[in-house]
């Protein structure tokens, strides 16, 4: 049997298997009144279709611990009991199919307030629904981005206990897993690069002062969730810049701390936060860092990015480069893509009894 189809044990939660869904933002909750932010009959089919499909965790997509963490207006959020009460309906639907629901909690900072994708996803100013956002320095993503504001040292310590708070709240909506969210050029990344902080406080400058903001939203977090669930953290692995960006050698020293700091997997991604860079896309083409982590760490690690068949899969499983794949596009493409590749690989997936005369 594939290695896809073993179980994985992460503290005392058992995943059925490694298959798991990567966070993908849906922009489809309510941007003002008392919905925001809060899931709605959309987040409930879509993530339910994966879970029936046979996915071993599903990750929802980044989930703001405030209004103004939000990337878009429309994106969800867990800042207050309302939006809690309508993810513990996803979640007690995913347990009910054996899936293992995750969540990434997640502050858009000096990305925040833009709008969906299919509506341009262009920043949104203060008279179109929008708000200044929030950066470790002064620095605008491009040029069509405002400058964010930059955090002072009061603020980051409350968007720190909003972290924590965030993770109180994800308990109680059911979740079982908590990833932060410190890729892809949101608040968190953005404190860990020199491409875009630019402090000179103890939060920026070197190594150790820029990743200080992420181990305190570790610990804050670690503090208040269960010793027996699983805490993740998401890295952009490299931003792909030639000089003053985050690197490969910082994510393998980085994850070394993450390690110590009780985080139990690294979801290793890549770019986000420069814009204009050339990445060079291709079948597998981040596995290579999150397979150095392995290596170099210890600290088990999902791989993600352009992981579309089911041999793929299971081939990065097999050499070792990963311990789960995290599947993106090709779960919006297909959900019960966790089926097809347990029938050509052999694996054994749950079947919901309703879909037995599919198999």
């Amino acid at each position: 049997m594939s290695a896809l189809f073993e179980p994985l044990t992460l503290r005392s939660l058992t995943f059925p298997n490694r298959v798991w869904m990567a966070p993908m933002c849906q922009y489809s909750a309510a941007s003002s009144g008392p919905g925001t932010g809060v899931a709605t009959d959309w987040h409930f089919a879509h993530y339910a279709a994966r879970a029936i499909g046979g996915t071993g965790l599903i990750l929802t997509e980044a989930t703001a611990v405030s209004p103004e963490g939000r990337i878009s207006p429309s994106d969800l959020g867990i800042w207050n009991d309302t939006q809690v009460a309508a993810l513990r309906r996803i979640t007690d639907f995913l347990k009910s199919q054996g899936t293992v629901p995750g969540i990434q909690i997640a502050h858009a900072g000096r990305k925040a307030s833009t709008a969906a994708p299919w509506t341009g996803g262009a920043p949104l100013g203060p008279e179109e629904g929008g708000w200044q956002p929030l950066g470790p320095s002064p620095v605008p993503f491009d040029e069509r981005h405002p400058v964010p504001t930059e955090l002072s040292a009061n603020q980051i310590q409350r968007i720190v206990g909003q972290f924590a708070d965030a993770a109180r709240r994800a308990l109680d909506a059911g979740f079982e897993v908590a990833e932060v969210h410190g890729a892809h050029g949101y608040l968190i990344g953005e404190f860990l690069s020199p491409h875009s902080n630019h402090r000179t406080d103890g939060y920026g400058g070197s190594f150790d002062n820029r990743v200080r903001f992420a181990l305190e939203v570790v610990d804050a977090m670690r503090a208040v969730w269960p010793r027996d669930k699983p805490l993740f953290f998401r890295i952009s692995a490299t931003d792909w810049l030639d000089g003053d960006g985050w690197t490969g050698d910082d994510t393998v020293r980085f994850a070394a701390l993450l390690k110590e700091h009780g985080v139990d997997l690294l979801d290793v991604s890549t770019g986000g936060n420069a814009a204009g860079v050339r990445i060079p896309v291709g079948p597998g083409y981040q596995v290579p860092f999150a397979a150095r982590v392995r290596s170099a760490t210890g600290l088990p690690v999902a791989a993600v990015g352009l992981i579309t068949e089911a041999g793929q899969a299971g081939k990065i499983l097999a050499n070792g480069e990963a311990d789960a794949v995290l599947l993106g596009r090709e779960l919006l493409r297909d959900p019960s893509w966790a089926h097809r590749a347990a029938r050509e690989l052999g694996g054994d997936v749950r079947v919901p009894q309703q879909y037995h005369r599919s198999v």
